[in-house]
């Protein structure tokens, strides 16, 4: 034989080993078909396991998403675009070493605004402690803050009752305060009658034009206290004879440019300082960044949990399986009496396995996103869906059929096909 015919004859033996093959993936099919037609309770009740578990899949991570967006959107009302430049303390000059003070001022405010294009609020604030007169002889010591009226977008408050400080109580210095509802209810019984009311801090008359509040609960993580009164900071220097302040906020436009902004911030503020004075950056970019990796960690953890429905899922498919390999005993022994390998009885029943399992999967994936579909359409929220989890889902139903439906298909295809013939 030349090397032409056996090119020829090699090439004829690959044709007839390919249109074989297709036969039998074919066969295959169709004999998973007519078993399922044969027994659709059976297969239906089968695939229930692995619709439970893959739709339990999607809707973990579909909740794992929604309640790390939730948390993330209530952390970032705690000022995480802010930061918060603090005069930490002065040095030591001279021979003698004499201790100095080097607070900030508000042109230091000016200098970061005038080249950080970046920030888009920003407030001095000035602290004081004053004894208040809460009627009936009862006098607190309550906290009082010189602040501009950009305080209250960086702090992100809301005025339930009367208005805000603005430009014009500012420029004008007028003795007019916002005070927080636990002071309002305090002093005045409620916080609708304490707008128009006045009282009066170290002697001076003050009048009450809005009560505050903060739009999230903060944990103690800001100077706010329960009893606080904001004023003026054009005001509240006069209490204390100085301009100068401890503290400037300023709140950046976007979340990203926090740290970056920190830097600059203080590298400006220290250039217009002396040497020897020390100024810190706090924010809160570190907490909003670990908030979301727990929050990611949850989800994991609960994938992982919904995880064990998929693999329960998985030991029932094994379970009916091998009753069912159990059941054809006798069919099994005819197709081998009349030729079929092992492979082909192996991937027959290993083939029966994964598309229970993978209709399971197709269908659990449906109902899973029908929940978080039908919220978006009949109401306000958007919960958020993830295409890897539908992914990972279908990946996974279809991984459980090939590992469940190996043993059964094994068992299946190690039948001697005499002894199988003898089943009854």
């Amino acid at each position: 034989m030349n090397t032409t015919e056996q090119v020829r004859h090699h090439t004829f033996e690959e044709t007839l080993l390919s249109a074989r093959r297709t036969m039998v993936l074919s066969e295959i099919l169709k004999l998973a078909v007519d078993s399922f037609r044969s027994s659709k309770v059976r297969f239906a009740l089968t695939a229930l396991g692995m619709v439970i578990g893959t739709a339990s899949v999607i809707l973990v991570v579909t909740i794992g998403l929604t309640g790390k967006q939730f948390i993330l959107q209530e952390l970032q009302k705690l000022e995480t675009n802010s930061v918060e430049l603090e005069y930490s303390g002065g040095g030591a000059m001279g021979e003698e070493r004499t201790v100095f003070n080097d607070y900030l001022t508000r042109d230091d405010e000016k200098a970061v605004l005038a080249q950080l294009p970046s920030v888009m609020y920003s407030s001095p604030v000035m602290e004081m402690h004053t004894p208040i007169s809460y009627g009936r002889g009862v006098v607190k010591d309550t906290l009082v803050l010189g602040v501009s009226p950009q305080y209250m977008n960086i702090r992100n408050l809301i005025t339930p009752e009367g208005r805000f400080l603005d430009d014009t109580d500012d420029i004008a210095h007028l003795k007019c305060a916002v005070i927080s509802e636990k002071f309002a209810h305090d002093r005045f019984g409620s916080s609708d009658a304490a707008v128009g009311q006045s009282f009066e801090i170290s002697g001076i008359p003050f009048t009450v034009i809005g009560v505050f509040r903060q739009s999230v609960d903060d944990m103690g993580m800001s100077e706010i206290q329960d009893q606080t009164i904001l004023i003026p900071y054009s005001v509240a220097r006069y209490f204390t004879g100085t301009e100068n302040v401890k503290q400037i906020y300023f709140s950046m436009r976007s979340m990203d440019e926090v740290t970056e902004a920190a830097s600059e911030i203080k590298r400006i503020v220290q250039a217009r300082h002396r040497p020897g004075s020390a100024y810190t950056t706090q924010t809160l970019k570190e907490v909003l960044t670990t908030a979301a990796k727990v929050a990611d960690i949850l989800t994991a953890v609960l994938f992982l949990v919904s995880a064990v429905t998929l693999m329960v899922g998985g030991v029932g498919i094994m379970n009916i399986m091998l009753a069912n390999v159990r059941a054809r005993t006798r069919e099994i022994g005819i197709r081998k009496a009349l030729g079929a390998t092992y492979r082909e009885i192996k991937y027959q029943f290993l083939a029966e396995a994964v598309i229970i399992s993978l209709i399971g999967g197709i269908v659990g994936t449906i109902v899973g996103l029908a929940l978080p579909l039908s919220v978006r359409v009949f109401t306000n929220y958007n919960l958020p869906i993830s295409g890897w989890s539908v992914a990972i889902a279908l990946a996974a139903a279809t991984s459980v059929g090939v590992f469940f439906g190996t043993v059964p298909a094994t068992r299946a295809a190690q039948l001697d096909p005499v002894e199988a013939l003898r089943d009854e």
